[in-house]
């Protein structure tokens, strides 16, 4: 089984968000080793798709994935 792309990471956290947070460590673990392997620094995630999509969801959401060593920017809405 290959390792998962940073896009099918971020879409098992979207789906993680929606299921109440469900295995949401474990998602970003895996997101974290995406962007490893393709060198890349921060994830973007789609302001639309989370469950909470005001400025403190955000702002929330950017301090718990900082928290485990992911830095979180959103796409342009």
């Amino acid at each position: 089984m290959s390792e998962p792309t940073v896009a099918e990471a971020t879409n098992s956290i979207y789906e993680s968000l929606k299921a109440d947070n469900a295995d949401l460590d474990e998602h970003i673990a895996t997101l974290k080793a995406a962007l490893k392997r393709e060198g890349l620094k921060e994830a973007v995630f789609d302001p639309a798709r989370l469950a909470q999509n005001n400025r403190q969801g955000r702002k929330l959401m950017q301090a718990y994935f900082r928290q485990r060593g992911v830095t979180v920017t959103y796409t342009a809405s």
